[in-house]
């Protein structure tokens, strides 16, 4: 009897362990809905030819991208989910692994490589406005990626990762990400003018290193680059850096949402002339906070002042000394005497020894960017004073 009994009583919680199983199960289909309502808002969409459930594991069969302006889809492959788990109407993901990419059309071939994410968040409502509605990740990483025409390579890169980190308290997020190994191969260009230049300029080969570091305060809207640089050998290092407000998340959707228009219109040209009156709108929300590019010498001057010396039958020197020259002259156009003589010894300078050069916008407090557009329409002169525009080198 104690047999039959522990019997009955194993298949019993095998049938509700079955039955919560099912009750419980995945739901593969609503997830892919989820991530499409978060891509809609760019105007892109995922495909799969089946999905398969194992366990907390989601795997989407022959995926397929199409992105906004594409008339065909991009294969992806088998895009396979780990650590699925349901939370609140929408979906965390311990890690997204994507298949390895080739794709040929047109005599080109892109090529990637361990393409994946981690510690992925899949909203409820993409259409909230808020942290999150957000598609969030932890991570993301890419192997080498490389991109040939007619079977000669022309671009790759060695990896790429990126990290994001919401804040503790939902007021942002802070994020970052490096390209490494970036290279191009120019050397096969076939335009004689710009083959000449790539020559003289020996830019040939070029190697080097994308970056960008940054924060999204929401509340303010807030996003400050503190870096996005491309650093390149034997060229040189450019860096951008800005800062500006209002950019929140209901103005990313009211964006999101001019271009939807424009891309349903059937009449581009009444569509554009729309979008731009949107986007004129929206810009009254947004504020300048400040702005830096600086770019740091790594010999490309040198050969640039050469090259195109040459074509005028100067040595390179000859050309910078003109330069040099000229510069007061077109600064005096302005009628900003501070800032004409600023720009004149910053040039000066760094003509003389190549080093950096630096454009610094960092007005006294946050500019209203309508105010920035008037100025530059009505009173172009006034732009350095209001946005506090300084130019230094080798500093």
């Amino acid at each position: 009897m104690t047999f039959y009994r522990t019997t009955r009583l194993m298949l019993c919680s095998a049938a509700i362990l079955s039955f919560a199983s099912s009750a419980f199960a995945l739901d593969g289909n609503d997830l892919l809905k989820k991530i499409n309502d978060v891509y809609a808002q760019q105007g892109g969409s995922i495909a799969a030819e089946g999905i398969d459930i194992d366990g907390d594991t989601v795997t989407l069969k022959g995926a397929s991208l199409k992105a906004a302006g594409m008339e065909s889809s991009i294969p992806l492959g088998d895009i396979t989910m780990d650590g699925v788990e349901e939370n609140d109407g929408g979906y965390t993901i311990e890690e997204i692994d994507f298949a390895d990419v080739d794709f040929k059309k047109d005599g080109a071939t892109v090529s990637a490589t361990d393409l994946k994410l981690n510690g992925v968040e899949i909203p409820a409502d993409a259409t909230k406005g808020d942290l999150g509605s957000l598609l969030y990740y932890k991570s993301a990483h890419a192997g080498e990626i490389s991109v040939s025409k007619d079977g000669a390579e022309v671009f790759s890169i060695e990896n790429a990762d990126a990290t994001m980190n919401k804040r503790d308290d939902k007021s942002g997020l802070d994020f970052d990400a490096k390209i490494d190994g970036v290279k191009a191969d120019l050397s096969k260009v076939d335009d004689p003018k710009a083959k000449e230049a790539i020559e003289a300029l020996k830019l040939q080969q070029i190697d080097g290193t994308v970056a960008m570091k940054g924060s999204w305060e929401i509340g303010p809207g807030t996003i400050d680059i503190s870096e996005y640089s491309l650093d390149f050998k034997d060229i040189g290092k450019l860096n951008l850096a800005f800062s500006i407000s209002g950019y929140t998340p209901a103005f990313a959707k009211s964006m999101q949402d001019a271009l939807k228009t424009v891309r349903s219109n059937p009449n581009q040209q009444e569509a554009q002339q729309s979008a731009g009156l949107a986007m004129l709108g929206l810009l009254q929300q947004l504020t300048f906070n400040s702005a830096q590019i600086r770019f740091d010498d790594a010999s490309i001057t040198a050969r640039a002042l050469d090259f195109a010396g040459k074509q005028q039958g100067v040595t390179g020197k000859q050309l910078a000394d003109t330069l040099k020259a000229m510069t007061p002259i077109m600064m005096a156009q302005l009628n900003v005497p501070e800032l004409q003589n600023a720009v004149s010894t910053a040039v000066s300078t760094y003509l003389d020894n190549p080093k950096s050069l630096t454009v610094t916008a960092a007005p006294g407090k946050p500019v209203p960017v309508p105010m920035i557009i008037g100025a530059a329409m009505g009173a172009p002169q006034s732009i350095p004073q209001v946005i506090g525009l300084k130019v230094s080198s080798n500093d």
